[in-house]
């Protein structure tokens, strides 16, 4: 005999503003891969270059950095090649800038989908990580090969161990992307000055990056400062990983480290917040 509670499926709220529900975006993975593939196809869909912009676009940012940093400002590079030097802090701020500003786009970019089907909101955040990282191998592959031939050329640089961190800084830059883009997300539902003021506040924020400078020409007593913003670490462990160049003191890492867990932690909290109400303001 079938009870009449059987007939009935029984929704409960989440348990924890914590909660990140990787299981659920794990069972909508194939959704996840769909979103990856419409997001190339449909960038450059009606493009003659298609995914070499891929390759253009940090080739000719770095040849820009070159000449007008590199030429005519005559900023240090510490000695290494001055192409190499932009060409490491291009992909890996591009890499962080791209994460960040597609995440933070979560809620009222995607506000017409949210409203008529349900999934786990994560997929979006999680497919701007894979879809930035497919554009980061691409952008990492053509570092390496300037980088091979400016090796072979008997170029000032010096690889070392650190070169196995190379993973572990490109998750750290899509934890840290992730936790600011959550936050920004959720208060552009309510605010969406912030959503037309973040392009302006992203190229800000590359000039505060060791990105086409050293942290070695910051002046000591700004140094904490620069400590404050969490993704320079990360440019810097790369570029004394690959070109044995770089500014790196222990204590400003596990500064930068624990800002970025304060981020993300703090980002997943208020998104899972928003994500019960957010389709009221939007």
């Amino acid at each position: 005999m079938t009870h009449e509670a059987d007939k009935w499926t029984v929704i409960k709220p989440k348990n924890s503003l914590l909660a990140l529900n990787l299981g659920d975006v794990w069972r909508y993975r194939d959704l996840v891969r769909m979103f990856v593939v419409r997001d190339f196809v449909t960038l450059y869909k009606q493009t003659i270059l298609g995914p070499l912009w891929f390759i253009i676009q940090p080739l000719f940012t770095s040849g820009m950095y070159f000449m007008i940093f590199g030429r005519l400002a005559q900023i240090s590079t510490d000695g290494v090649p001055e192409l190499l030097f932009y060409m490491a802090g291009v992909i890996n701020w591009g890499y962080f800038a791209e994460c960040l500003g597609k995440t933070a786009d979560t809620f009222t970019g995607n506000a017409s989908v949210f409203g008529k089907v349900y999934f786990p909101r994560l997929t979006v955040p999680v497919t701007n990580i894979v879809t930035g990282m497919l554009r980061y191998a691409i952008q990492f592959t053509l570092f390496l090969v300037f980088y091979f031939i400016f090796l072979f050329k008997g170029a000032n640089v010096s690889p070392n161990w650190m070169i196995a961190l190379t993973p572990v800084l490109l998750i750290y830059s899509a934890v840290l992307a992730t936790g600011y883009g959550l936050w920004i997300s959720a208060v552009t539902t309510k605010y969406r000055d912030l959503r037309f003021a973040l392009p302006f506040v992203i190229q800000l924020w590359m000039y505060a990056t060791p990105v086409v400078y050293p942290l070695s020409l910051v002046p000591d007593k700004y140094k904490m400062l620069m400590v404050l913003n969490p993704i320079a670490p990360v440019i810097e462990i790369f570029r004394m990983a690959y070109l044995g160049a770089g500014t790196i003191n222990l204590y400003h890492i596990g500064l930068s480290a624990l800002i970025t867990l304060l981020i993300a932690v703090s980002g997943i909290v208020i998104f899972n917040k928003t994500e019960k109400t957010f389709m009221d303001t939007v």
